[in-house]
């Protein structure tokens, strides 16, 4: 029996796409699709946007790649822009968002030796994710990614997210932690924001304890919540974040950002990476960057994430099966009373990509530039669906 190439990894839904423009995609038949999604939050200035391809094509035309045994003038470019939207002082650059995230639990670790601490552990929340390599899956918090692989790696704490008290105990019981590691909002847990004020609170508790704030931004940073990166909201400057997603609008790209005492860990040989900060990826990423941070289109995007709560709030108003609609930006989610993956597939015969989180929540992640226009088809398709889903549940 002849084994398909590709390994049996994804669920992949029945379409192929074969272009891309703005908020739009299309398959094979020409058939278009509102893009709801963009990618997992990847492709933030949607498809095709020009600023994009034109640094794509012309970098490419110029230099793909030689390695961080040299500089990388692109990279140089790309880690200034990085550190003047967010407050942060230096950068390295992965691959992915995993990548970036390992690269978070060695600064935390180097951390923790520092303090003579001999088995330095993270604390980590439940219902997080962080990646697919052996530990940021084991610093995630969802045991259905981690069966199989055992044995995990050591050094994790986990606690209830968005509990200070529980962050204060373990800190006032537990000598060996180094850092605390979390997502202002968790994406794959289900799009619950952590509590307002929470991150101020965390971040005395950081410094009264000598522990990295860790913030994994992969999901909300560059613009997805209306600031650069979601920590603003609050005013707080983590010791460590990581992003990837959209940094790169399609490219790989991860970034794992560091401040004070953080920036100063990693010396030549602590880490590396072969692909990492490569110029093509960074010629996207500081494309992004540059047309993100400013405060037009991040004000654009608070205002558009803004109309699409409050619409769905009200087009379901009557639903009773809608538990809640949350989030921040254009990062979204509706949970509903049930599982309801198969919307997806409604969705997706209708000309609308959506995904579903955690089983019952709606997560929508359209790209930045979205008009209201495009909001008001988005809603056109998608609210119907989700009303009728109760008669609809046996098809899941």
């Amino acid at each position: 029996m002849t084994l398909p190439a590709l390994m049996n990894t994804y669920g992949r839904l029945p379409v192929s796409f074969v272009r891309g423009e703005g908020v739009r995609l299309f398959d094979e038949q020409g058939k278009a699709y509102i893009d709801g999604i963009s990618g997992i939050g990847v492709n933030a200035l949607g498809h095709a946007h020009p600023a994009v391809t034109e640094a794509i094509q012309q970098q490419a035309g110029q230099l793909l790649h030689t390695s961080n045994l040299y500089n990388v003038q692109r990279q140089q470019e790309l880690a200034e822009a990085l550190r003047d939207a967010s407050g942060m002082d230096n950068v390295f650059f992965a691959n992915s968002g995993a990548e970036a995230n390992e690269a978070a639990i060695k600064l935390a670790r180097m951390h923790g030796h520092q303090r003579n601490i001999d088995t330095p552990h993270v604390v980590v929340m439940e219902q997080a994710f962080h990646g697919r390599t052996l530990a940021t899956l084991t610093a995630s918090g969802n045991r259905k990614i981690q069966a199989g692989f055992e044995p995990l790696v050591q050094g994790f704490i986990r606690a209830p997210f968005g509990d200070i008290d529980a962050l204060e105990n373990i800190a006032k019981n537990n000598d060996s932690v180094a850092a605390v590691l979390l997502e202002p909002i968790q994406g794959e847990g289900g799009l619950y924001p952590l509590p307002d004020g929470f991150l101020s609170q965390l971040r005395a508790l950081c410094d009264r304890y000598n522990w990295l704030l860790m913030l994994d931004e992969v999901q909300t940073g560059n613009g997805r919540t209306g600031k650069y990166f979601a920590c603003q909201h609050d005013g707080v400057i983590p010791d460590v974040l990581v992003t990837a997603k959209g940094l790169g609008n399609g490219l790989p790209i991860g970034a794992c950002l560091a401040h004070g005492k953080a920036a100063e860990l990693f010396q030549p040989g602590n880490h590396g990476s072969t692909f990492g900060g490569n110029p093509l990826a960074c010629a996207a990423g500081l494309v992004v960057v540059n047309t993100v941070n400013s405060p037009a289109m991040l004000a654009q995007v608070a205002d558009t994430g803004d109309y699409l709560q409050q619409q769905l709030r009200q087009r379901l108003a009557d639903a009773s099966h809608v538990k809640e609609v949350r989030g921040r930006g254009l990062m979204i989610g509706i949970e509903l009373d049930s599982p309801c993956g198969g919307l997806v597939k409604q969705a997706l015969d209708q000309g609308l990509l959506i995904n579903v989180t955690a089983e019952r929540v709606v997560r929508l992640l359209p790209p930045l530039i979205i008009s209201r226009q495009d909001v008001d088809a988005l809603l056109d398709i998608l609210c119907p669906l989700i009303l009728q889903w109760p008669a609809q549940s046996g098809a899941a």
